[in-house]
């Protein structure tokens, strides 16, 4: 038998978890108004796809996926209201506004399939037009147009507001504005109205159904079949260039971009930021947009060692936090470590060499641009290292040593480790010459020169 939990938690299916969440967002009253538009939505789609089989029109069928596009944006909406309900959690450490995100992601992305689909359809139709009935065209267009508009006016859907005022601005609201600049020259008081642009949504729903009465009025004159198809085009060209600036904005919001246009406030932050008192110097940092208008970041702040850490990260803060509202800043202290001889015995035989082994020895003409103590070139106008300062022996000139042992090209240590003084005390034997300069090195047995052995005769 296994073991037996008391108190074990239920795990709860997908379509358990979506039914408490739904349940959560309609307790409050603000999402009642949403889904009784999105019941009526569902209505209207309905008639209007019975209209467009009825009429066999496919331009009736690309204004539909409009009002389809209503619905998920109804739905983006309650996924905004859930995000402000829920709060931060271990596993989503910044929040769920990324959700609102990729709902506006996905919804421009499926207007613009539904837009290449209409496109292909309507390639289709041009080698066959069939006939169009237009007893419910007119009384479709105008049902999807009220009911389009009255959603788009109706309620405030935060998400998309943002995204159509922060991405680029389509061909057709370019178009828009330039005719609005002439008629607004003439009219003045229509400026607040059609200026600085139009809202996309209303924009393409006037303009589909301004293309759809275009073709009801040409089929019913001159029975003019293919002005059908020619409409649908048009409609799915305008969804597509609508639809596609907002799909790229929230794609790269999802992709953790920063934005463009706060570049140039973050560096003149970051250049006050290392001017404060104690900040010697910032970096690694990362901005990106966590959420529609929402900004994150983290930063490294290198500080000096008698600083204060938290007066300094409340400055830090302080300053960034006009822009970024989610900031991770990791402040550390200027630390020196200076490196220590190690004081643990060597192992015997750690370095055996045969005969045969030859010493990479730099050239001597090298040699002398080094520094005795740091074996680094010397720079008259540089200071010297800082593991140099205050170092015992520094100053000791460099002695060539002899070694008393016949084996030619032997290198060895001896047997143990002595202590870092008694190297300094110490004096190599070197025939000819009495007490000698202490030396930092543990070896004691190092031929005098590359290429010559022991007793500086020229190696065979």
């Amino acid at each position: 038998m296994g073991t037996i939990h008391l108190f074990r938690k239920s795990q709860r299916s997908l379509v358990g978890k979506l039914t408490h969440e739904f349940r959560l967002v309609a307790a409050d009253r603000r999402s009642w108004k949403i889904l009784l538009f999105g019941a009526i939505n569902l209505i209207c789609i309905g008639f209007l796809l019975m209209w467009c089989s009825s009429t066999n029109s496919i331009a009736l069928t690309a204004y539909t996926y409009l009002t389809i596009f209503d619905l998920f944006s109804l739905v983006t909406c309650l996924i905004s209201y859930w995000v402000m309900m829920k709060k931060p959690s271990p596993v989503y450490s910044f929040g769920f506004e990324r959700f609102e995100v990729l709902a506006v992601f996905a919804s421009t992305v499926l207007a613009q399939l539904g837009a290449l689909f209409i496109l292909k359809e309507s390639a289709e139709r041009f080698l066959e037009q069939p006939e169009i009935h237009t007893g419910r065209l007119l009384v479709g267009t105008f049902v999807a147009l009220f009911f389009n508009l009255f959603t788009m006016l109706s309620i405030r859907n935060r998400p998309f507001a943002y995204v159509s005022e922060a991405a680029s601005t389509s061909w057709l609201q370019e178009h828009v504005a330039d005719l609005s600049r002439s008629i607004c020259g003439i009219i003045p008081g229509l400026s607040s109205i059609f200026l600085p642009r139009m809202n996309p949504f209303v924009l393409i729903d006037i303009a589909g159904a301004l293309a759809l009465c275009i073709t009801y009025m040409l089929i019913e004159i001159n029975n003019y079949f293919a002005v059908d198809t020619a409409s649908a085009i048009a409609i799915a060209l305008m969804t597509f260039g609508t639809m596609y600036p907002m799909s790229v904005y929230s794609g790269k919001v999802l992709l953790q971009t920063t934005p463009p246009h706060v570049i140039g406030q973050l560096d003149k932050l970051l250049r006050e930021v290392s001017t404060l008192d104690g900040v010697l110097e910032v970096r690694n940092e990362h901005f990106w947009t966590l959420g529609f208008g929402t900004l994150a970041g983290s930063v490294h702040v290198r500080i000096r060692r008698d600083a204060n850490e938290q007066m300094v990260l409340a400055h830090v803060t302080n300053r960034l936090y006009t822009l970024v509202s989610t900031l991770t800043v990791q402040i550390f202290k200027d630390d020196w470590i200076r490196p220590t001889l190690s004081s643990v015995p060597i192992a015997n035989n750690i370095l055996t060499l045969s005969d045969h082994h030859i010493i990479p020895m730099p050239s001597l003409k090298a040699a002398d641009n080094l520094n005795p103590v740091t074996s680094t070139p010397a720079k008259p106008s540089s200071p010297p290292p800082e593991f140099s300062f205050n170092t015992p022996g520094k100053n000791v000139s460099p002695v060539i040593l002899l070694n008393t042992q016949t084996r030619p090209y032997g290198l060895g240590f001896n047997h143990g480790s002595a202590p870092y003084s008694s190297v300094l005390n110490q004096g190599f034997g070197i025939p000819g010459m009495g007490a000698t300069q202490g030396f930092r090195t543990g070896f004691t047995n190092v031929p005098s020169r590359y290429g010559t052995n022991a007793r500086g005769q020229p190696r065979p």
